[in-house]
């Protein structure tokens, strides 16, 4: 009896000839990879966030384990069918005796006044023998083949479900890079302006150092701040990079594959449902996708447990795990079959002739039953019995977790949009003033009527700001990143997903 959905195949292969396919495929796998990706960047060699996510379905090494996964699984159907379809199988075998066998027998057999114990040789056999047959076996009755072939379909779904649940996980590690790229070019940007504004102000501190308006310190003090400074300028353009590889690698593309995003979070508007610039557009796009309620939705605890992916897959596998206590208990049970034999046989002197002549050959046929009753296997049935009900028992508690978790993770998604929602308008307040500020200490320092104290302060005023807005802006994105993953409705995934000509 074959396991229960698997059977074990063992191939050898020689390891150089091993080597030599996976380095020809390594090659061909990281060619096709490139050629999406470059198709979806285009000439423009920009790549917008509904591309990249496209980028990734195609490409992602999990998504692509997944679909073997789900072809494997097509396979374990039609072996589960396998086992209650006929088994038939013929056979062939030709026999040439150089030498016709001897066999002593009892004298007596030939002369009854032979001695006692008196054996004389006597050659059975010809000089040719054929044998052929046809064999056909038919499963009557099996329980645990019959609760196979249901499970198999079963175990379809589950991977099916498991497949959903890795792309959903891959879409939001896409966003989350995504945005992890946005915000790093914004601190990039924002130190990049720091240290443009420090020269400008240490060129024109010079300026009035010469015409005797400030002395040395005012100078010194900006070129302290500007050595401070540009040590964080390397450091964010580094850390550009480094965003940069980590959407490459959830994408599945080739690390030297060189392109730029597109958005802006600095002008990124959370509370309105279209996008201020084009830049944002795309980003705005995928943000409207799933729509998200401010006020609680008191059946949205509900959509994520229905919804979300790995709570459908612990859900296949429960309902799994009970085919499986059913099929070890049709162990059980007995087991019928019906068998179906057709066999030549001949025999024939001299030179061989195929199957010899119609007087040499004959034919015979036999049907019959078999039933086979398990009285007793030792403690097996019913140890893997038990075992089988454990492992229901521990599904059922991670179900029962998975639930807590996602209601948690549905919770901290909310809480974290709705700050994002409610500081907004602050943080926009904060930074045109700042700005503002910023422009008038710069104005009155030109006037001789400020300081160069009074210019640091508004210029390091507007650079926390813009973080601070930037901050926030990138908490609201990654927020409904996760929270569409948390309800299990994340863009892409069901039908929902757009076309790169949209």
């Amino acid at each position: 009896m074959r396991n229960f959905f698997t059977a074990t195949c063992s191939r050898s292969l020689r390891v150089g000839f091993l080597t030599i396919i996976i380095a020809v495929l390594s090659q061909t796998v990281l060619a096709q990879e490139k050629d999406n990706a470059s198709a979806a960047i285009g000439e423009n060699n920009m790549l917008q966030l509904t591309e990249a996510i496209q980028v990734a379905l195609a490409n992602n090494t999990q998504i692509k384990r997944s679909l073997l996964n789900l072809e494997n699984a097509d396979e374990q159907v039609r072996m589960a069918w396998s086992e209650v379809l006929p088994d038939i199988s013929g056979s062939m075998s030709y026999t040439r005796n150089l030498e016709i066998p001897v066999n002593f027998v009892p004298a007596k057999f030939f002369n009854p006044n032979a001695a006692a114990g008196e054996l004389v040789p006597l050659q059975f056999g010809t000089d040719n023998n054929w044998r052929g047959g046809i064999s056909v076996e038919q499963t009557l009755f099996s329980g645990e083949a019959f609760v196979g072939i249901s499970s198999s379909k079963l175990y379809k779904a589950a991977q099916a479900e498991d497949l959903r649940a890795t792309t959903q996980q891959i879409v939001t590690q896409t966003r989350l890079a995504y945005y992890d790229i946005l915000v790093a070019l914004e601190q990039l940007r924002l130190q990049q302006a720091t240290v443009d504004r420090m020269q400008k102000n240490m060129q024109e501190n010079k300026a009035r150092q010469k015409a005797g308006l400030v002395d040395q310190y005012a100078v010194l003090q900006v070129q302290v701040e500007l050595s401070n400074q540009e040590p964080q300028l390397t450091q964010a353009q580094y850390a550009v990079k480094q965003a940069y590889r980590q959407l490459k690698l959830v994408m599945g593309v080739p690390l030297d594959l060189q392109f730029n995003i597109q958005g802006d979070l600095s002008s990124f508007k959370v509370t309105s449902q279209k996008a201020a610039e084009k830049i944002n557009q795309n980003l705005k796009r995928v943000d409207n996708m799933t729509p998200y309620q401010y006020k609680t939705d008191t059946n949205i605890m509900d959509i994520a447990t229905d919804e979300r992916g790995d709570i459908r897959v612990l859900d296949k596998q429960n309902q799994l795990q009970d085919r499986q206590i059913k099929a070890i208990k049709s162990r059980f049970l007995p087991r019928l079959t019906a068998n179906y034999n057709l066999d030549w046989s001949a025999a024939q002197a001299g030179s061989p002739v195929f199957f010899g002549t119609s007087d040499t050959r004959a034919r015979s046929q036999t049907l019959g039953l078999t039933l086979s009753l398990p009285i007793f296997q030792g403690f097996e049935r019913s140890a893997n019995l038990s075992i089988a009900k454990i492992e229901k028992k521990n599904l059922e508690e991670q179900q029962r977790a998975a639930v807590r978790s996602a209601k948690n993770e549905v919770q901290s998604a909310r809480e974290s949009l709705n700050q994002a929602i409610e500081t907004a308008p602050a943080r926009e307040k904060a930074l045109n003033l700042a700005r503002d500020g910023y422009e008038r200490a710069q104005a009155r320092l030109q006037n001789g009527i400020g300081s160069q104290l009074d210019v640091t302060n508004a210029e390091l005023q507007l650079r926390q700001a813009e973080a601070n807005y930037a901050e926030m802006v990138y908490n609201y994105l990654a927020a409904k990143a996760q929270y569409d993953k948390a309800i299990g409705m994340v863009p892409f995934v069901d039908d929902n997903e757009p076309t790169l000509n949209d």
